[in-house]
């Protein structure tokens, strides 16, 4: 489990405390981008199901991979709330990449303060965060 809280894999787990800030505001429908060990919600997506080939509707939540495909899971979720679906992004906050500027900055962004713990790993981070809102 130790490589899903390392730079050795995209996947980074959702932290529960910051999950559940969201979802008391939001109650999320769907988590698209999830393992089942990881899932927020009672409905979501594995890499087998392949959320980009889905439709998503409702209020979904998005942790996506943090890897070269991050840029096609912020374009279907930008995609996807145009549909009426509405989408709370968990991504790395990236202000230099053709992602963020294509993408990000056309829904409501925040940035989160300090480094997250993701999934219970023992060290924050290593790079800021932020929550991206399509809606």
């Amino acid at each position: 489990m130790s490589v899903h809280f390392s730079s050795k894999t995209d996947q980074w787990a959702t932290p529960q405390d910051l999950f559940d800030r969201y979802d008391a505001v939001w109650d999320f429908e769907l988590d698209v981008c999830a393992l089942p060990s990881n899932a927020k919600c009672e409905r979501y997506f594995t890499p087998e199901d392949d959320g980009l080939s889905q439709d998503w509707g409702g209020v979904c939540w998005m942790n996506p991979p943090y890897g070269r495909e991050i840029g096609k899971w912020m374009k279907k979720a930008y995609e996807e709330s145009q549909k009426g679906c509405k989408v709370v992004c968990l991504v790395p906050s990236r202000t230099d990449t053709a992602w963020w500027h294509d993408y990000a900055m056309k829904g409501e962004v925040m940035f989160l303060r300090g480094r997250l713990k993701f999934g219970g790993a023992k060290n924050s981070a290593p790079f800021p965060s932020a929550v991206v809102i399509f809606q």
